[in-house]
């Protein structure tokens, strides 16, 4: 029984042993080989691998995929007319030197990020402060991207990654001036609605005046066809009124007495002092050798 059992605690025991010294390495990371402290290999294909046991050798993995690093807060950026932005950005990274990544930052990817987010804030300083508002708004905003990417591109082989992709994810006002801003907006929205105000305005009295004009000249030339066929019938009637007078005077002469008496007497309270023997109430006397009557009384 005891030599049983030494031989399967020696079989346990090269089991354990066997096991420290095999690992397998993914296709999705990188195995790197320590001896004493010191960076013995670096594995870069996957399979089953082979090592010394611990403490001769031991084995750290590090990721290989593409990483994302975002801009951990928000800092105002100066443009070149010293207005105040706040960028937000995305950077994507990989390691590609596993031994130089690990004597820069360890084998933790948080220190990495540490030190490459004020690398990458600094290079955005560098070009934001070069242009205008309107350029990182719309104009230039691809071309700063590539060109911090071109900065990145070699300090990033000091911590033994390489830079994948630089994004803006967005570009604002600081909120000190954001109010400014749209008050400056809101000012400018309301000078173009008074400029179209005034057109409006200049427009209608234009069109007004112009149908005035129109209105003008219509009456005009109404009135005057109007004195013209007036004038017409004044003459057409003056001719009737004198062919009449001719053919009978004293009727004619009756007429245009009693055409004065409706003209004067148009009230009933109407009140004239005249003679009754005037010449006005001729017509309301008896004529010569009539039989005698009293003038009516006005």
């Amino acid at each position: 029984m005891n030599r049983i059992a030494l031989a399967v605690a020696a079989a346990l025991a090269a089991l354990m042993a066997a096991a420290s010294t095999l690992f397998i390495v993914d296709q999705r990371q990188f195995a790197v080989i320590y001896a004493l402290g010191e960076i013995r290999e670096v594995i870069t294909e996957p399979g089953l691998k082979f090592k010394l046991p611990p403490p001769f050798q031991n084995v750290v993995f590090l990721d290989r995929r593409i990483q994302s690093l975002d801009s951990p807060e928000t800092r105002p950026i100066f443009t070149a007319e010293k207005k105040s932005l706040v960028i937000d950005w995305l950077v994507k990274w990989r390691i590609t030197d596993a031994r130089q990544f690990i004597r820069n930052n360890g084998v933790d990817l948080r220190n990495l990020e540490t030190r490459l987010s004020p690398v990458v804030q600094a290079a955005f300083n560098e070009e934001v402060t070069k242009r205008t508002v309107q350029a990182m708004l719309a104009t230039e905003r691809e071309r700063v991207m590539q060109d911090v990417r071109t900065r990145l591109t070699e300090e990033a082989k000091l911590f033994g990654i390489e830079i994948v992709d630089v994004r803006i994810k967005r570009v604002d006002f600081s909120a000190n001036i954001t109010d400014s801003v749209y008050r400056r907006m809101e000012s400018e929205r309301k000078r173009v609605a008074n400029e179209l105000r005034s057109t409006g305005a200049a427009e209608g009295e234009k069109i007004r005046a112009d149908a005035d004009r129109q209105r003008e000249v219509i009456v005009a030339e109404a009135y005057r066809e109007a004195q013209k066929v007036k004038g017409v019938g004044d003459a057409q009637a003056s001719a009737l009124f004198a062919a009449a007078f001719g053919r009978d005077p004293q009727f004619a002469q009756f007429y245009r007495s009693l055409e004065a008496y409706r003209a004067t007497f148009r009230s009933r309270s109407d009140v004239m002092v005249v003679d009754p023997s005037s010449e006005f109430f001729r017509a309301m006397r008896a004529p010569p050798g009539g039989p005698a009557s009293t003038p009516a009384r006005p």
